[in-house]
């Protein structure tokens, strides 16, 4: 005789393990490892900073990022800042703080990003009608950043034209046959630019 309750269960199980298969409304999203991985946003000249410290308000200050890449924090004075990150900057904050206060809790945030406008252009300069800096947009190629200078001038060795992308402590050179892709509708070379990547047109050599 099959006892009453087994098909309970048996329901009961069914309902668990169907729950358990896959994600339901309100589950986290699952983690993107590749953003996690995106590199910590270092300060830079002008920049806006705001320092807190936990529980001494008097303390609490908001000072922009002089040209020397240095900030002035009360009781701790001059302190380096740019090119590092909030939390590099919180950290030497922390520690000249402990002279004076117990256990200091310092919090360091980048009210402005008014260096980043600057790094985020793209240059293009030597033959060309115009040199010019331009804000970055995403998708923006070379094509794109040479017709903003109002195109190459009569002097320009078009297909000898290269782009220039800083890469850590040293910068890369790329080869882009301009002409070509002016006068023959070849892309092959017209690269996607990124923040801070300078376009150079060379003259014709007489």
């Amino acid at each position: 005789m099959k006892a009453p309750w087994l098909p309970l269960i048996g329901g009961l199980f069914l309902l668990l393990t169907g729950c358990a298969s896959g994600p339901r409304p309100g589950d986290a999203p699952a983690v993107n490892l590749q953003a996690q991985a995106v590199e910590a946003y270092r300060i830079g000249v002008d920049d806006s900073i705001r320092v807190a410290v936990w529980q001494n308000p008097d303390l609490n200050v908001t000072v922009p990022v002089r040209p020397d890449g240095k900030i002035s924090v009360p009781l701790v004075g001059d302190v380096e800042a740019g090119g590092k990150t909030p939390e590099e900057v919180a950290a030497e904050i922390r520690t000249r703080l402990e002279t004076y206060v117990r256990n200091p809790q310092v919090t360091v945030i980048v009210d402005q990003l008014r260096s980043h406008e600057y790094l985020s252009r793209v240059r293009v300069t030597g033959a060309v009608r115009t040199p010019i800096s331009v804000p970055y947009r995403q998708g923006m190629t070379v094509l794109d950043a040479v017709l903003a200078a109002g195109g190459t001038n009569e002097f320009a060795a078009s297909d000898r034209t290269e782009l220039y992308r800083k890469s850590g402590a040293s910068t890369k050179a790329f080869a882009v046959r301009l002409d070509r892709i002016l006068h023959k509708g070849d892309l092959g070379t017209n690269y996607e630019v990124q923040p801070g990547d300078v376009i150079t047109v060379p003259e014709r050599s007489f």
